[in-house]
């Protein structure tokens, strides 16, 4: 069951781009944009994710966490991440528990994993997705629709 707009950000935990646990608990209280993409290194996954760098003091500043989640491994992530210097987490999701739980579809015939952004609010509970496989626009519409929510 795909998570809908009114759903609250379900409990889950997963692996960061350090090796470390992440908890969404740690994200209560805060809003939260969490943005599923096929994988590391591509050329539209790595545009999404400098977008999100670029723009991410514009989400603290709105008291925002971007979390970006894709199949790779730890490790991958955490050579992305320092490539490209993103300030962001990053979660592996190597068994696609994660997708399946916020009910991420897949795209091209089911080839390639789905490009989706959820946006929560503070409260936890879902207040815009976005489902495009182009790279482009999910950071401007997440970012309008948390300055929405304050």
């Amino acid at each position: 069951m795909a998570i809908q707009i009114g759903d609250k950000l379900p409990s889950f935990k997963a692996t960061k781009q350090d090796g470390t646990a992440f908890d969404s608990q740690e994200v209560n209280q805060k809003p939260v944009v969490i943005y599923f993409y096929p994988k590391d290194f591509t050329p539209g996954c790595t545009t999404q994710a400098c977008s999100f760098r670029d723009a991410y003091q514009d989400f603290q500043d709105l008291g925002a966490e971007v979390i970006g989640i894709s199949g790779d491994s730890a490790s991958s992530h955490q050579n992305f991440q320092q490539k490209y210097k993103l300030p962001f987490i990053l979660l592996s999701d190597a068994d696609r528990k994660l997708r399946r739980l916020f009910g991420v579809p897949t795209a091209l015939f089911g080839l390639l994993p789905g490009r989706v952004t959820y946006v929560f609010d503070a409260k936890g509970f879902c207040i815009y997705i976005f489902d495009s496989m182009s790279a482009k626009n999910h950071i401007e519409r997440a970012l309008k629709a948390i300055q929405k929510a304050k």
